[in-house]
């Protein structure tokens, strides 16, 4: 078929059609909206219905159908080619390819310019962008009015907002701020909440000199935020608004001229959503639908407000659907108040905790991860069920939309969350036909066709005509419009005629019009709906339907039969499916919440609730028990996929087993306790530390082990102070007095990474630890871990390879990683960079399936200390960077500011000590707990100030800043902030004029650093100066008599500052 027409279309603008450059004559207002919705959809096929709800709205004209053929025939007159207009069964396509369509050469062009504008190519995404905005002829659809433009012309004019910020950083980033200001002031005039578009022309002004005016528009703004939205600007434009005030050009840097459009993914990459899966078609919500999205594009909250069953949900997935950017969509019916940030955390994909735990301090606050892992990113958060924790979503939900400003929030619930700035919207029940509407019309109405859409599922062929219509009617008017009703009416069709349906369900509602009159009028609507489906159900079914609301999250045929000892329960869960009490994606199923709600109470009624709690308990308990020796297995990550599935049931569990059952719940808590340590998920940790409060001081008998590995969730997700110290003495008793193999071998090593060394005691592992390969393999790489810390590096080396033969024997990834990563550290030492970025590949490999953003942000960072150690700063920095942006992804604090201490370790050794000095403040503004890792970071980066110090002749100030590193953490066990340390008070020594202490220092820096200098390129310079100031036997003699000493008494040498012992 011909695809290329020489016909070029515009809807950039007025809606026009273009053949040879001449405008061709398209028709009137209804031919030019009818052109619009197929350009809009260019190369694809517009159903019939979209159409006529686009054009007309919620109230179509009779014959709506005729008049759309009466259009197509006219716009094909118009377009001279009745080809370019083609007809398919289900609607309508225009032939039309993307460069045809003035609107998808724009987002084309968009895109291209923001890849460019991601890789550093400003000039070329400049142009690009350029190009892009020339498309524009005016407003978009300026002379269309049909229902569907306005929702299509806003988007349209958001995204030409974005390209014109995109295009401003991009001529900033080229210097030619004066080119700018007239399209900048433009945006900022026509749409003056955009704080980007202000920041960038704040930046355009100051950087033609003209400060005032750039203070200026901030006033502006700030003015307008308050006056408008009663809110303050936000962190981007007051960090401008200072960088302004302080004449500092290096603080107006745009995080977005490398590429990031103000958070619209991976540098303007593929939008990313995690929505669920729809098994339906969408119906009835047409007018709603353009309202959310209208909503959502005028505000940053908005809140579809209803009774269950109103379709709040699926009218919220379909509105995210239709967005652009990055959606995450957050199902909060499972979820504790408590536990709303952590939702959100599991949401996002990101994992609660890395390598390593919470070590002495407060873990990172998971609000806190979630506002570092949104910050400059747009995205939609879509908060579903918010009504039983709608304090803990209000709070959360201010407190984010406060710090990113690029975020929006799609919230559901039963009530509002009652925040400033929130717009509420309302679901109308489906707009039913008013009396004596005649069959022929009724099937326009959203209550009907939903009602005929689902009927007709269950029964192919079925339709409304004038011998059914009375029956319909009835049973949409009497279920008031709302969906879920009327799906489960539509559903009984499958065996009930229409009349029937229509008759039981009169029956039952004039019996319920007489109970409970306190109750909302659609709550007892839709309570009818459920109990006359529960009566239709014989006695096993509903016998299930019950048994079933004790799971949480959804469930497998297996777990039905298990949980609910049926063993017949997969006819009856196929049964319940097929009459809509159950959804389900193929594998697992899940009951309505509503339906849930209402078998719960018949539960309960029965008495059976805490029966059926607890085999609910004692199935998962057997599942995480079966699970917990596989995760250290070839099938890590199937156990890994399929617990996570399950996490709501597995979480469920144990919950409701802390107090009726500690025993239970103990023994649940110590087979979670890897799969948890894996995932990094350390939601666990209130549930152990509430667990811990019910058990006690004494450990049930027989428990002991599982109590400890109790203890240790609760302090690696961050209890700490004398709480965290007494569970910890209590534990490290009872951990001693067991004198056997541990059930349990995870429990060694999360006891030494969450106790500390000083707990540990090895001559007690030796006893408790088994002979399996796993723990063999996990006994070789502790021996590493403290080799390495004491600067034995060839029985480290020889320690962790046999530890990482052992775990690729055993298929625990976790391991191999780990041994591999001491493996390259080495090697690093050593000065053999390909064997070490051969190893970290490898580690990154198996990492990277685990799906751990956190521990491959902290591979990353060991892969750019390979690069900077042999002087390849370019590479360097890309590993750094890219392992920043994992760990912002992944919401943790510690390791962005861990990130920021590299970069700047590469400015400085690239010469640009202010840039450094930048880097190394925000690591340490960053730096935001006591975690073990954090202390190292901590560490470094005040001993890189110190190094900039001295590079700028302040040696006095060097000097502090080192023995404050030393002091910050003398005992921590990552040597190599402490080597650079005792490096830097040799160059102090230097500078003073004290060659030969120098030396001395300079040897108790390789004392801490297993025998060699740190691989430091400004370390070897000082080496070096050393070296040509003394003769060779009293630098040798000075130097070998520091290196002698042992590392602990080497770094005590270092602290008093070079006096010799």
């Amino acid at each position: 078929m011909r695809e290329d027409w020489g016909m070029r279309f515009g809807v950039l603008g007025p809606v026009e059609a273009r053949v040879g450059g001449a405008v061709a004559g398209v028709g009137g207002p209804a031919v030019r909206a009818l052109l619009a919705m197929l350009l809009l959809d260019a190369g694809r096929v517009v159903p019939v219905e979209r159409l006529i709800d686009g054009l007309y709205g919620a109230e179509p004209p009779s014959g709506a159908a005729n008049a759309l053929q009466s259009q197509v025939s006219r716009l094909r007159r118009g377009l001279g080619d009745a080809a370019l207009v083609e007809g398919r069964p289900a609607g309508y396509r225009i032939v039309a390819g993307e460069d045809d369509v003035d609107a998808l050469r724009f987002e084309r062009l968009a895109k291209d310019g923001r890849r460019e504008l991601a890789a550093g190519r400003h000039e070329v995404a400049a142009e690009l962008f350029a190009e892009a905005l020339g498309l524009w002829r005016g407003p978009a659809l300026a002379d269309v009015s049909a229902p569907f433009a306005e929702a299509q012309a806003a988007r349209l004019e958001e995204e030409r907002a974005s390209v014109v910020e995109e295009y401003g950083a991009a001529r900033l980033a080229t210097g030619e701020a004066e080119a700018v200001v007239p399209v900048l002031r433009e945006l900022v005039d026509a749409r003056p909440l955009r704080e980007r578009a202000r920041a960038l022309l704040m930046r355009a002004l100051h950087g033609c000199g003209r400060q005032a005016e750039a203070l200026a528009v901030f006033e502006d703004g700030r003015r307008i935020l308050a006056e408008e939205l009663g809110a303050d600007p936000s962190r981007e434009l007051a960090d401008v608004h200072v960088a302004i005030l302080r004449g500092d050009h290096g603080g107006l840097g745009d995080r977005y001229g490398r590429g990031d459009r103000g958070g619209r993914g991976d540098g303007g990459g593929a939008p990313r959503a995690n929505l669920p899966a729809q098994l339906t078609s969408f119906v009835g919500r047409d007018e709603e639908l353009r309202r959310v999205g209208k909503m959502l594009a005028e505000g940053r909250l908005v809140t579809l407000l209803g009774p269950g069953g109103a379709g709040k949900t699926r009218l919220a997935v379909e509105a995210a659907g239709r967005e652009r950017g990055d959606v995450c969509f957050v199902d909060l019916a499972p979820v504790a108040p408590d536990e709303v940030p952590k939702a959100l955390l599991g949401a996002l994909g990101l994992r609660e905790g890395g390598m390593l735990p919470a070590q002495g301090g407060r873990a990172p606050d998971a609000v806190e991860r979630v506002r570092t892992a949104l910050d400059g990113r747009r995205v939609l958060l879509v908060l579903d069920n918010c009504e039983h924790v709608v304090a803990s979503v209000a709070g959360l939900a201010h407190r984010l939309l406060s710090a990113c400003p690029d975020l929006r929030v799609l919230a559901t619930s039963r009530e509002a969350l009652g925040i400033t700035g929130e717009a509420l919207r309302p679901l109308p029940p489906l707009e039913l036909p008013p009396e004596g509407a005649p069959a022929r019309e009724v099937a326009a109405y959203p209550a009907v066709r939903l009602f005929l859409d689902r009927a007709e599922a269950v029964r192919p062929g079925f339709a409304v005509d004038e011998g059914n219509v009375r029956d319909v009617l009835r049973i949409c008017r009497a279920l008031d419009g709302l969906p879920l009703a009327i799906e489960l009416a539509a559903a009984r069709l499958r065996s009930l005629p229409v009349r029937d349906v229509a008759t039981r369900l009169d029956d039952r509602f004039r019996l319920l019009s007489r109970g409970d009159r306190t109750a909302a009028p659609r709550h007892q609507t839709l309570r009818a709906v459920v109990e006359w489906s529960w009566d239709l159900l014989d006695a096993a079914e509903q016998t299930l339907a019950c048994r079933l609301t004790v799971f949480s999250g959804g469930f497998t045929l297996e777990a039905a039969a298990g949980v609910c000892r049926d063993d017949d329960a997969a006819d009856a869960v196929a049964s319940l499916a097929d009459k809509s009490l159950l959804q389900s994606d193929g594998v697992r199923y899940r009951m309505l919440d509503t339906v849930r709600a209402f078998c719960a109470e018949r539960l309960a009624e029965a008495g059976e609730t805490e029966r059926f709690e607890r085999a609910h308990a004692e199935y998962f308990l057997a599942l995480a028990g079966r699970a917990d020796p596989l995760l250290r297995t070839a099938e890590q990550l199937e156990w890994l996929t399929l617990l996570a599935a399950d996490h709501g049931n597995l979480h469920a569990a144990l919950r409701r087993s802390i107090r009726p059952d500690p025993a239970l719940a103990l023994r649940l808590t110590a087979a979670l306790s890897w799969y948890w340590w894996l995932r990094g998920r350390v939601e666990g940790a209130p549930l152990a530390a509430a667990l811990l409060d019910a058990v006690g001081a004494d450990p049930p008998d027989g428990l002991e082990e599982e109590y400890v590995l109790c203890v240790t969730n609760a302090v690696s997700g961050g209890v700490s102070g004398e709480q965290a110290v007494a569970w910890l003495d209590r534990a490290e008793t009872v951990l001693h007095g067991i004198r056997r193999r541990l059930r349990y071998p995870v429990a060694i090593v999360m006891w030494a990474l969450a106790a500390g060394p000083e707990r540990t005691d090895n001559a007690v592992f030796a006893q408790q630890i088994g002979d399996d390969a796993w723990s063999r393999a996990l006994v070789k790489m502790s021996d590493g871990f403290v080799a390495q810390f004491a600067g034995d590096m060839a029985g480290a080396e020889r320690a962790c390879a046999e530890a990482a033969r052992g775990f690729r024997e055993c298929g625990d990834r976790w391991g191999a990683a780990n041994s591999l990563d001491t493996l390259a550290q080495i090697a690093d030492w050593r000065g053999d960079r390909e064997r070490a970025l051969a190893l970290l590949d490898e580690a990154l490999g198996q990492m990277e399936l685990l799906g751990a953003l956190e521990d491959t942000a902290d591979l990353l960072y060991q892969r750019a200390y390979v690069h900077l150690h042999g002087g390849e700063l370019d590479e360097a920095r890309a590993a750094f960077e890219r392992g920043v942006e994992l760990a912002r992804r992944a919401g943790t604090p510690d390791k962005v500011a861990g990130g920021y201490q590299g970069l700047g370790d590469v400015a400085r050794l690239g010469g640009d000590t202010a840039g450094a000095r930048r880097l190394y403040e925000t690591a340490l503004t960053g730096y935001a707990s006591e975690r073990f890792i954090a202390v190292a970071v901590r560490g470094t980066a005040v001993t890189g100030l110190a190094w900039v110090a001295l590079a700028e002749g302040d040696v006095e100030r060097a000097r502090e800043l080192l023995h404050e590193s030393l002091d910050t953490a003398f005992d921590h066990p990552v040597f190599r902030h402490r080597a650079f340390a005792a490096a830097g008070l040799a160059a102090v020594a230097l500078a003073e004029g004290d060659a030969r202490r120098a030396a001395l220092l300079l040897g108790t820096a390789a004392a801490a650093n297993g025998g060699r200098l740190p691989a430091d390129p400004a370390v070897a310079h000082v080496s070096s100066q050393v070296k040509n100031a003394l003769k060779d036997d009293v630098f040798d003699a000075e130097f070998g008599r520091g290196a002698a000493l042992p590392h602990g008494e080497a770094l005590a040498l270092a602290r008093a500052d070079g006096t010799t012992p």
